[in-house]
């Protein structure tokens, strides 16, 4: 009996080969998105997975509220002085260990490479079990002149993963340090929040001064493992109270204030890292647990097209059969088995559709893999296979493509049809159904076309709206910390000045794009309450070669000896007591100004503040202000301006900006390189330009929208295949209607009109209910950003019209060829 529902099957296929050709078209291209954008989904779902007891390892994650405007800044970074606190305050813990990232620079082959290291806990191994092809995790990490490496680095750096013995040496800010290679342990997946690739003991002797104490000094990442059976939430849900009895307390502006005062702590479970709110994580590839909802939505929405489109298409065609289904019935078949027959068939349309899927997914996934720079795979068997799933979706939508037209054709009555003489019947409410299906399809099409055109909007405004400093040709160049760069500093910077396309040079501890982030208290006088304020070093040069612009006051000048807060590269409380005595002079931006109450900048020149600048013990610096400078955005969109504080600290200034005035700012980079190996060929060249550093900041931004496009187009696509498949079964089911109109009078573009309007009213209609829903979903997603474009009727109105203008096209030819049919054949039809 099946193998007969086949061979049926198959023979109503190849009688309508337009009809199949667009239905398995038109669900094959739904089905594959729904399969790629499922491997995209389960990969961020997968991650952390690998590790042995994942889910008994936690991150302890800082949210930090910002007392002035309320924004929460979620890290996954904590304290190691909150971490030690919390290993021996709470029982439940078992293990404990602290990791952060180092960025020596290593020779490797003659040449300067700057290569990640990350100092880990004793416990870290033990933590994570991962596993080593040389040495063993136990014995590993002996002391701290021992260091493990992945299978990649031992490969690039000594052309074998047999590195037990070998020797990296490593060049830093105290100087030279050789490290004995114990362990080899396997590459980490891509699916792992920390892709770390050599690892060495954290030596607390070499931390900086304050690292080890300061409850405020974010560097690196607490993990834990809690004893079995410890139960996490009600751990967390002690340590608001832990934090206020561990922290320390300073005293700024005559009161006692706990630097942990706006900070929250929770432990968070390995495998919900990476989907988490908390950012800034040690491999910096954490993802938006929205994006990956909207994405699944997306591919939902998808498939329920294509869906649409096949029940459409499958109930067009269905009026076709009824004498077929009349002959049936007369030669004893059953109701049942009618259904059957035409439930097969759909099956049968969404098997080989989800065939030509596959070969689709197989084809798109290289191309994937490089977009989206992960480890995408597509596996038939197996606990993630695609086989199972894949059999399942062409059974529900086979079912659900197959069951009404299935019911409605079983329900002709054999002799209304046969006496009749009719190949065709009608019953009513189906146009009804197909009108709504294809309203739904477009408004689909339309919605994802507004979100696109939002999308793609915004986007383009970031990159072309105003930061408050001139952007373009900028160059930011790092390592200015480096103990071999800072002996030369001098030398590099007048180089470069006469270097040509260089005009200024300037060093800085804020820069376009960067995740350091400084803040201090701020008392005003007058306000018990201090304010927290971003505090960053720049050189006297730096609002000029920035392009900032000065507002009221001056800026920092080597002439005035308060214009320099530079204390020393160490600690030194008596110059510290000097710098409380004397005061310092500060620039601050227009936001901070308005923070501290004046209403103008000009108002807060030569007004003073204390600021926490040095150790507490020795007390609060008196800032005076010189300077007001404009906002500047150094950071994304999303996060509001930040108040800055800006002084000067010979030895504080990691990066160093040098403004470009060249036709071709490419050839003026290379001359920058050129100076850099010439002056300090020990330590890397590693420089960008600015407008790229501010690209970055919004690249899942416009990765989103190339998604939307991309969606968009499939959608416009799916529509266009049903819509131009029910227009031709429409026009061939209406020749004869055409024809007697055409002999009462009726002109060509008469009946071209009426079928064009009855397949784009339902696109109208489309557009009422595409509007209002694409409107809140894109408020909501321009809401997260702070700087924005405004969410006016263009993109509704564009869509609404190339919705339509689509639709037109689509159906136009086949409503001017049936309209110029002459009405003598077609009152032959039948």
């Amino acid at each position: 009996m099946w193998r007969n529902y086949l061979t049926v099957g198959i023979r109503a296929l190849l009688k309508n080969r337009t009809y199949a050709f667009i239905n398995i078209l038109g669900l094959a291209i739904g089905l594959a998105a729904c399969l790629l954008i499922s491997l995209f989904v389960r990969e961020h779902l997968s991650f952390d997975r690998f590790v042995p007891n994942a889910d008994n390892i936690y991150q302890l994650q800082s949210f930090n509220t910002d007392p002035q405007t309320g924004a929460v800044d979620s890290m996954q970074m904590s304290p190691y002085a909150a971490g030690a606190a919390l290993k021996k305050d709470f029982p439940q813990i078992a293990r404990l260990s602290y990791a952060t990232n180092w960025q020596p620079v290593i020779m490797d082959k003659g040449q300067p490479r700057q290569l990640t290291i990350t100092q880990v806990g004793a416990d870290y191994f033990k933590i994570f079990d991962l596993p080593f092809v040389r040495g063993t995790a136990a014995t590993a990490l002996s002391d701290t002149n021992s260091i493990v490496v992945s299978q990649k680095t031992a490969l690039a750096l000594f052309g074998t993963e047999d590195a037990i013995g070998r020797t990296v040496t490593t060049q830093a800010r105290e100087g030279s340090r050789d490290f004995r290679v114990t362990g080899v342990f396997k590459d980490l997946p891509r699916n792992s929040h920390n892709r770390m690739g050599m690892a060495v003991l954290i030596d607390p002797a070499k931390f900086q001064p304050g690292q080890e104490t300061q409850w405020g000094w974010y560097s690196g990442y607490n993990y834990v493992q809690l004893q079995p059976g410890a139960d996490v939430a009600a751990l967390n849900a002690q340590l608001d109270a832990w934090k206020a009895r561990a922290a320390p307390k300073d005293m700024v502006g005559g009161q006692l204030v706990s630097q942990a005062a706006d900070n929250r702590f929770e432990l968070v479970a390995l495998p919900k890292v990476h989907l988490g709110i908390a950012k800034h994580g040690p491999a910096g590839n954490e993802e938006d647990a929205g994006t990956i909802v909207t994405f699944a939505i997306l591919a939902a929405l998808i498939l329920v097209m294509a869906c649409v489109n096949f029940t459409n298409l499958a109930t067009a065609r269905a009026s076709q059969r009824a004498r077929e289904v009349a002959l049936r019935k007369v030669l004893g078949a059953s109701r049942g088995q009618l259904i059957a027959q035409f439930l097969a068939e759909s099956v049968l349309v969404a098997g080989i559709a989800m065939l030509v899927a596959l070969a689709i997914v197989e084809l798109s996934l290289p191309w994937l893999r490089t977009y989206l720079n992960m480890e995408l795979s597509l596996r038939y068997v197996g606990a993630d296979g695609a086989l199972l799933p894949a059999l399942v979706l062409v059974l529900l939508v086979g079912l659900a493509g197959g069951l009404y037209p299935a019911f409605y054709l079983t329900r002709f009555q054999p002799a209304r049809v046969l006496k009749a003489n009719k190949s065709a019947a009608e019953a009513e409410g189906s146009g009804l159904l197909r009108n709504g299906l294809v309203v739904v399809q477009f408004a689909i099409s339309i919605g994802l076309i507004i979100c696109t055109a939002i999308v793609y909007s915004q986007t383009a405004f970031l990159r072309s709206a105003d930061p408050g400093f001139k952007r373009a040709g900028l160059v930011q160049i790092e390592n200015m910390s480096r103990t071999a760069v800072r002996a030369s500093i001098d030398t590099i910077e007048q180089q470069l000045l006469r270097t040509p396309g260089v005009t200024h040079v300037a060093r800085t501890s804020i820069a376009v794009a960067t995740d350091n982030r400084m803040n201090q208290s701020v008392v005003l006088p007058g306000r018990p309450a201090p304010l927290t304020m971003g505090s960053y070093s720049v050189g006297f040069d730096y609002p000029e070669t920035m392009g900032m612009k000065l507002l009221a006051g001056r800026t920092l000048t080597r002439d005035r000896a308060m214009d320099d807060a530079s204390i020393g590269d160490q600690p030194d409380i008596a110059k510290e007591k000097v710098l409380v005595a004397r005061g310092i002079n500060v620039m601050v931006n227009e936001s901070s100004a308005h923070q501290m109450g004046f209403a103008t900048p000009q108002a807060a020149i030569g007004k003073q503040f204390r600021i926490s600048f040095v150790d507490p013990k020795n007390g609060t610096v008196p800032a005076t202000i010189v300077g007001v400078l404009a906002d500047t955005r150094f950071r994304s969109a999303r996060e509001q301006v930040e108040d800055m504080i800006l002084y000067h600290d010979e030895f504080n200034l990691p990066w160093l900006v040098a403004r470009v005035e060249d036709p071709d700012p490419a050839a003026v980079m290379d001359r920058i390189g050129a100076v850099w190996k010439r002056i300090v060929p020990t330590v890397p060249f590693a420089a960008d330009f600015s407008d790229d550093k501010a690209a970055e900041l919004y690249r899942s931004d416009v990765a989103t929208g190339q998604v939307f496009a991309g969606f968009a187009i499939l959608s416009v696509i799916i529509g266009c295949l049903g819509l131009f498949g029910l227009a031709a079964f429409t026009a061939e089911r209406r020749t004869k209607e055409i024809g007697i109109r055409k002999v009462l009078g009726a002109r060509t573009r008469d009946i071209v009109r009426l079928l064009v309007w009855q397949f784009t009213r339902p696109v109208v209609v489309a557009n009422l209910i595409a509007w209002p829903i694409a409107w809140w979903v894109m408020r909501g997603w321009l809401n997260g950003f702070d700087d924005r474009v405004a969410l006016g009727p263009l993109p509704f109105l564009a869509a609404g019209g190339l919705a339509l203008g689509i639709a037109v096209v689509t159906i136009a030819s086949h409503a001017w060829r049936v309209a110029r049919e002459n009405p003598i054949r077609a009152l032959r039809y039948e």
